[in-house]
């Protein structure tokens, strides 16, 4: 089988979430973590394969460079066409990235012209008139207005986008999507004559997402959310893919957290309330010297093994505010990536086989720290959350990266549940 989709994700769980799409559309899908070299070897007779980045909040210079790598491995692996996947709630700044790695790809493509989309309709997240909408809020109106590394204070695409390029953006409305396939190949052949680059497109529904995948078949570079990956993936005639290897069937499960959304808050609160053994990870205290990763070991040792656990240092605006305050932003950022990626090696060793992550920062962190470099993409516990089986060397783990936004409430009690009810 020969690789039709090399994607690109700027984030962990971005990546777990478009290959989830993609294996939606009936395309066996694999998922490699951080940037890949010559040994990076994937699983056989794929249709896609996903390169998750941890590019989103990295310097714009980075953050090309590591994503045209990227897209160097994936065409020396037959891909024909490139996806760049990033956040459903456009997750950038001024400086980029989006714009800048957008740029770079359609560069080194030779391509002229570009369709993004960051609509996911099952999330929420809907495109009209060019603006962003969270369920019946605009973005900027959102929690996401409150996000520690890239607040979201706009909803206006457009101007999002001009703001990271130099290069017209222009949009496809919803009544021209509506239209059909037709109609938007129109609209992005008339805007790439007048100059445009980069053309945001409205969709209201899977079905407009679906047209716009059809639409963008034959462009070498496409880029949005995983919603716009899953009507491109449909547009590929299949016949499915292969059924995913077994659950580990011994084991014990564990939930790390490092995401502030409030969707993850949420989470381990019903975690919590379920009566479930939890812990919250004392950063600041971490930060002065203190062994807090043994004293967490040493809770975990403690627990019940037929009950899985949850350690986090996810915290309220307010909370994370003031961790913020005393270590700057980078620094609590990457203290909560180092104690989380410590801890995920730690519960591996001692026979965790379920994890179940929260948090693109987190999730690249606990990946790293556990040498996993690609894995089969599975079936979904929610939209957007799939389980995902790793090699041999980690014993067979499953392994769930979740989105902070991204699963209901009742997410870390049910998909752990549910593997340990299959496995018995």
């Amino acid at each position: 089988m020969t690789l039709r989709i090399g994607c690109i994700a700027d984030d962990f769980t971005g990546g777990t979430d478009v290959a989830a799409a993609f294996r939606r559309a009936g395309l066996r899908t694999a998922l490699v973590f951080g940037a890949p070299d010559s040994t990076t070897e994937l699983p056989a007779d794929c249709d896609v394969a996903v390169v998750a980045l941890k590019s989103r909040s990295a310097p714009a210079d980075e953050a090309v460079a590591d994503s045209l790598a990227a897209q160097r491995w994936l065409h020396a692996k037959g891909a024909a066409q490139i996806y760049l996947k990033y956040c459903s709630t456009f997750d950038s700044t001024p400086r980029g990235n989006i714009g800048p790695v957008t740029d770079a790809l359609l560069q080194a493509a030779g391509t002229a012209v570009t369709l993004h989309c960051p609509a996911s309709p099952p999330n929420g997240r809907t495109v009209y008139q060019g603006h962003l909408f969270v369920h019946d809020q605009l973005l900027s109106d959102s929690p996401l207005r409150h996000h520690p590394l890239t607040p979201m204070t706009d909803s206006a695409l457009v101007r999002l986008l001009s703001a990271q390029t130099p290069h017209h953006v222009a949009l496809i409305d919803w009544p021209t999507v509506r239209r059909g396939v037709d109609a938007v190949r129109e609209a992005l052949t008339a805007h790439r004559q007048a100059g445009v680059r980069h053309v945001i497109a409205d969709a209201l529904t899977d079905d407009d997402l679906a047209v716009l995948g059809a639409a963008a078949l034959e462009l070498p570079v496409v880029a949005g959310a995983a919603g716009l990956a899953e009507g491109l993936g449909r547009a590929y005639p299949t016949a499915g893919p292969d059924p995913a290897d077994a659950l580990p069937r011994q084991g014990r499960a564990a939930v790390l957290a490092g995401s502030c959304s409030a969707r993850t808050l949420e989470q381990i609160a019903q975690f919590y309330a379920a009566g479930l053994p939890s812990l919250h990870l004392d950063v600041l205290a971490a930060a002065t010297g203190r062994d807090v990763i043994g004293e967490a070991m040493t809770w975990y040792d403690a627990q019940d093994p037929e009950l899985p656990v949850l350690v986090y240092a996810s915290a309220s605006p307010e909370e994370l505010a003031a961790v913020q305050a005393q270590l700057g932003v980078v620094e609590a950022a990457a203290q909560v990536e180092e104690l989380l990626g410590t801890l995920a090696s730690r519960l591996v060793e001692r026979g965790v086989r379920r994890l179940l992550v929260a948090g693109g920062e987190t999730s690249g962190a606990v990946t790293t720290a556990l040498g996993i470099r690609a894995v089969l993409v599975a079936d979904e516990a929610d939209p957007g959350v799939p389980w995902t089986y790793a090699g041999a060397a980690t014993g067979g783990l499953a392994l769930m990266l979740k989105s902070g936004n991204f699963g209901a409430p009742d997410l870390f009690t049910r998909a752990l549940s549910a593997t340990a009810e299959e496995a018995k």
